[in-house]
């Protein structure tokens, strides 16, 4: 019996981090979390590539350009979706979340989902660098781990 399985090593990848630039207090963490990640880990900052949209409504789009282009090894994608006074967010996260599914699937690309979905701008503040940690670094580590398993189920066929 064989096992399978990514590493954490960055050394040799690169990446895309797709960024809402609507609630930038917390996308900006979420950013710096998923970057300190992947160079801790062995990236090159040269290999990591940021690319900025206006929300998180566009994430899906500017991930399937960077699907297609074949640059990148791991797409991460960083937004915050904030519960309002009407079901809007829950339309939007609910769709960006599907069209992403959708792409990683269609593409075989890994994309690592590191998009808030909290209910108040202090829930997502704890999870962008606070209390409850920053999931744009998680999401970082699940790219690379999903980006070396990809790799080296290639490699062993």
């Amino acid at each position: 019996m064989s096992r399978i399985e990514g590493s954490l090593n960055a050394s040799e990848a690169r990446f895309a981090i797709v960024v809402s630039r609507y609630n930038d207090l917390i996308t900006d963490r979420l950013r710096e979390g998923a970057v300190q990640t992947l160079v801790r880990h062995g990236a090159d900052p040269n290999q990591i590539e940021i690319i900025p949209v206006p929300g998180s409504w566009e994430i899906p789009v500017a991930s399937r350009a960077c699907a297609l282009s074949k640059r990148y090894d791991a797409i991460i994608c960083l937004g915050a979706v904030l519960q309002g006074e009407t079901s809007h967010a829950q339309h939007i996260s609910s769709a960006v979340c599907s069209a992403l599914m959708s792409l990683m699937m269609e593409t075989g690309i890994p994309i690592a989902l590191g998009i808030l979905t909290d209910a108040t701008f202090e829930q997502a503040l704890a999870r962008a660098g606070g209390k409850m940690g920053n999931k744009g670094a998680e999401a970082a580590l699940s790219a690379l781990e999903m980006a070396n398993l990809i790799k080296q189920i290639g490699e062993s066929l």
